[in-house]
């Protein structure tokens, strides 16, 4: 019979910590701000954190797989199951422009990880792969109920916009007033019309 082994309370608390030191650090800093801060910030010890990551990458990884459901939470409605597709993908990216105008805004984290790790192969491009899955699909589900010839394709250029949009917000150092859903908003009546 096989045993389920349940992290004791210290370990847990432990490896919260360094989840969201790692997070904090990766996003403010970035993905190649060293393991020393990183267990410094958290207060453990780099032992500690070996024992419960086998690699930085690993607990990047984590960190950031982690935070795809408060991140989506903040990017997808409460109430979307109610509104038609195109209000969807509207309020999706006035929900965007509302973050980029943040003054603490420094980009998706998800963007920021694939553009600072270069190997495709690393694990937390495979989390950032997944994060850009999940919202295309949303995309395109919503795209379909709007009536678009081509919802997949529509979706994939709405991810597009959403990349863009945070790359832009970066790289001007200030916020994008509208651009997000103007252009949101001409790809689905190009593509509605259809």
């Amino acid at each position: 019979m096989t045993t389920l082994s349940v992290p004791a309370p210290a370990a847990s608390a432990t490896r919260e910590r360094l989840l969201d030191a790692a997070a904090l650090l990766f996003y403010t800093v970035g993905v190649h701000v060293g393991v020393d801060t990183v267990c410094r910030t958290a207060g453990v010890s780099k032992k500690s954190m070996y024992q419960l990551f086998d690699s930085k990458d690993e607990l990047l990884a984590a960190a950031l797989q982690r935070s795809i459901p408060g991140f989506l939470a903040r990017l997808i409605p409460p109430d979307a199951d109610t509104m038609s597709g195109p209000e969807r993908i509207l309020s999706l990216f006035e929900r965007l422009e509302g973050m980029v105008a943040d003054p603490g805004f420094q980009g998706c984290a998800y963007v920021s990880v694939a553009t600072g790790i270069k190997s495709p192969d690393h694990p937390a491009r495979k989390v950032v792969r997944d994060f850009h899955d999940t919202l295309t699909e949303y995309f395109r589900s919503a795209a379909e109920e709007a009536g678009a010839g081509d919802p997949l394709l529509l979706a994939q250029q709405l991810t597009m916009v959403y990349d863009g949009i945070n790359t832009r917000a970066v790289v001007q150092g200030r916020p994008t007033p509208d651009l997000a859903t103007k252009t949101a908003t001409m790809l689905l009546e190009l593509e509605c019309s259809r």
